[in-house]
């Protein structure tokens, strides 16, 4: 039984909603998302409190399997258009940086060349100190996908914990062989 579904979306001042039939369209001051509901799930807007709330139709196992994924995925859209979404990432080794070259991201990790990442259109790459990278977007899911592949070109190895790695990731660092 999902707890998650149940609890009341609160909607920001600066947050406008649409509901036309079983599509979602919240529009803030970051941008506009839209969310198609599944059919076995309806969602009502309190304007006086605005608040939203989502109900089952049916009470079997594929409304119950999407009435808290529903509430999450609208909840993380109201987050994304009003505050927006970031990953950091930090870059740690010896002559290891980054740089941004118009809006892609171009990474020198220890390869015969530089590797460049293009970004999608509504995600935002940004560079300090050659070694902080940060990205900024609406949509959660983009924002934490760019960010694990920008991770997956050099992940922190466990000798030296050379790589790239998110702020804050601890990395288990396994002893070196012992020499006699």
């Amino acid at each position: 039984m999902s707890r998650i579904g149940k609890k009341i979306i609160n909607l920001p001042q600066n947050t406008d909603i649409q509901i036309i039939d079983n599509n979602v369209y919240i529009i803030g001051p970051k941008g506009k998302l839209s969310y198609q509901l599944p059919k076995v799930i309806t969602i009502k807007y309190n304007k006086e409190n605005q608040t939203l709330n989502l109900y089952k139709v049916h009470e079997n196992k594929e409304a119950q399997k999407l009435y808290g994924l529903s509430r999450t995925l609208i909840h993380n859209m109201i987050i994304g258009v009003s505050k927006g979404f970031e990953k950091k990432l930090h870059i740690q080794g010896v002559g290891y940086r980054s740089q941004i070259q118009g809006r892609n991201l171009i990474l020198n990790v220890g390869y015969s060349h530089p590797v460049v990442i293009e970004p999608p259109e509504d995600i935002l790459i940004s560079v300090e100190n050659n070694t902080h990278i940060t990205i900024k977007g609406i949509k959660k899911e983009k924002v934490g996908e760019i960010a694990a592949q920008i991770r997956r070109i050099r992940p922190p190895e466990p000798y030296k914990g050379k790589g790239i790695r998110y702020l804050n990731e601890k990395i288990h660092l396994k002893v070196g062989k012992a020499g006699k």
